[in-house]
């Protein structure tokens, strides 16, 4: 049984979208698959359209000043994406909950996956847990599911790049 299939998965999986996204459905589809996603449907262009947008409302999500304003983004994307809840056991990968409709393209689904994961990793993890990269010249987004929840970089590269940066500085200074 799944306890949660939309949380951490569904919030790693935007960023990655986000961070490079897709330039074709074909793409996007693998991806997807890559990420575990069991595809029911054919995807489209209009499912390509549909992430991008999603994907741009989530930045919103990501880029909020403040946590009521993070939380009032992302409220209009799950309402956008609402549907109820109901158990499923798809491909049968054992029962579990989605949150959305049967047989819904990808790009439905999607908006689905990612509005409700984001949302139970913020409240679940903090509000604070989802963010940009803190090296000054990488725009990327991550999941912070750090124990401590103090994750600063996106990547070990950029945590080194920048306490290199940091050290050159002391030194000269």
């Amino acid at each position: 049984m799944h306890l949660n299939p939309y949380g951490e998965g569904a919030v790693k999986l935007a960023a990655d979208l986000a961070n490079r996204p897709p330039t074709s459905a074909e793409e996007l589809a693998d991806r997807c698959r890559t990420a575990g996603m069991a595809l029911e449907l054919p995807v489209t262009p209009h499912d390509l359209d549909a992430t991008l947008a999603t994907l741009a409302a989530w930045e919103e999500v990501v880029d909020a000043a403040d946590e009521p304003r993070r939380a009032a983004s992302l409220n209009q994307m799950l309402a956008a994406a609402s549907a109820h809840p109901r158990l499923t056991d798809h491909a049968g990968s054992g029962w579990h909950l989605h949150y959305r409709d049967d047989r819904q393209p990808l790009g439905a689904l999607l908006s689905s996956l990612i509005a409700v994961g984001t949302a139970l990793h913020l409240a679940g993890r903090g509000m604070h847990r989802l963010r940009r990269c803190a090296v000054t010249d990488c725009t990327a987004i991550f999941a912070d599911t750090s124990r401590t929840g103090r994750q600063r970089y996106c990547s070990q590269r950029c945590a080194n790049r920048d306490a290199v940066r940091r050290h050159r500085a002391r030194a000269t200074g």
